[in-house]
């Protein structure tokens, strides 16, 4: 198996380096087979992160608590009675007429002991400070970094040997679905909106509207779909979205366990209770998959390669010689009788979906740690 891709993708609040790794076979045999596409999740605990995560959480809980007592003194500010700027006061000193000093210019008790409130840059120094810790140790990293680049080698790692591709690296962007077209719609006439254009991320753009018509069409909903949504770029190696919603490549049985069919609501039988039956729509169902064995949490989408990595990903092409007509024609033979299907190489899916587990377990604190995986592939039929 060669090593397909390689993802630096620690995750948030996590002292944790997390570096996720999918393995593949491009043997004629291997392919539609399960197993033949295998993912693993490396961690290892980075301990000058760690130490600095603590103290960046610390801050937080003391931000959290310093709003909390504000909010709570600004709560009783309110709940105090207000003073009644024309009520006498009781200490007021001894006039003609009982106003004292409060006629005359003197001092207002109550005011002299109003003070101005102190500002607080207490907790923005702070801050400041502990950003430039923060710059200074990202330098120091990023010093031994490029002090131990050069002793760097593979000459002595088992790592060489293995069969594996040119290495490439892929820049990464934000997808962009420009806005759908604004279309004169009929007085009374309802429109589904389009899946691609609904608000992405955690808990939407997972929706499928299935009307009965379109399922008695011999017509991929789901590939058109996946289609449509590639177009916009069309380079794409690699969707990522950790916690998010897969792009199904075809409506086979991998589609059907990740968006399941929701029931049809039961039909009246008499006429007085004759109702429309609004479209069933297919939604993303994590639960739909297997749990974590190590620590039985549920498992969450997190990448899917997708079809054009299989053309970037290609071999060195070796030379060959050239071949005569006879020997030719007789390759062609063997090619239709399936003889040389031993011999063939090339990947043949569609996208393959890597899910992950949730919690993202790791077996110790300390150290480097391997977890495997849940992969689904759709195959190109």
């Amino acid at each position: 198996m060669e090593l397909l891709i390689q993802i630096w993708c620690p995750l948030k609040d996590s002292p944790n380096d997390r570096v996720l790794f999918v393995w593949g076979c491009a043997n004629g045999p291997c392919q539609r087979k399960e197993g033949s596409i295998r993912a693993w999740r490396e961690l290892r605990f980075n301990k000058r992160y760690a130490e600095k995560l603590e103290k960046k959480m610390a801050r937080r809980k003391q931000k959290q608590l310093e709003a909390a007592n504000a909010t709570a003194a600004k709560t009783a500010q309110k709940l105090q009675p207000k003073r009644n700027p024309f009520a006498l006061s009781a200490a007021a000193s001894s006039g003609p007429f009982g106003l004292g000093s409060q006629v005359f210019g003197g001092s207002d008790p109550a005011a002299s002991d109003w003070q101005p409130e102190p500002v607080q840059t207490e907790c923005a120094e702070r801050d400041r400070l502990s950003d430039d810790e923060e710059s200074d140790s990202e330098e120091d990293v990023s010093s031994s970094l490029v002090a131990g680049m050069p002793s760097a080698s593979l000459e002595d790692s088992p790592w060489k040997e293995t069969p594996a591709y040119p290495a490439l690296y892929l820049s990464t962007v934000a997808e962009y679905v420009p806005p759908p077209p604004k279309v004169k719609v009929p007085s009374g006439a309802t429109v589904d909106p389009d899946d691609d254009k609904a608000p992405k991320g955690k808990g939407g753009g997972g929706g499928w509207d299935f009307e009965g018509y379109e399922n008695s069409i011999d017509v991929d909903h789901a590939f058109e779909r996946f289609s449509r949504r590639v177009s916009y770029e069309g380079e794409q190696c690699l969707r990522y979205e950790h916690g998010g919603t897969p792009l199904p490549y075809a409506s086979d049985k991998v589609f059907d366990q990740l968006f399941p069919l929701p029931p049809a609501p039961a039909l009246p039988v008499t006429k007085a209770e004759f109702m429309v039956t609004p479209p069933r729509k297919r939604t993303f169902a994590p639960e739909s998959l297997p749990r974590c064995p190590h620590c039985h949490s549920r498992r969450v989408f997190e990448c899917q390669l997708m079809p054009n990595l299989i053309n970037v990903l290609k071999a060195p092409a070796e030379e060959k010689e050239k071949l005569t007509d006879e020997e030719r024609r007789a390759e062609v033979l063997r090619a239709l009788r399936g003889e040389g299907a031993s011999g063939r190489r090339g990947m043949e899916w569609g996208t393959c979906m890597v899910f992950s587990c949730e919690k993202d377990c790791s077996p110790a604190q300390e150290g480097s740690s391997w977890r495997e995986e849940y992969v689904l592939v759709q195959w190109d039929e």
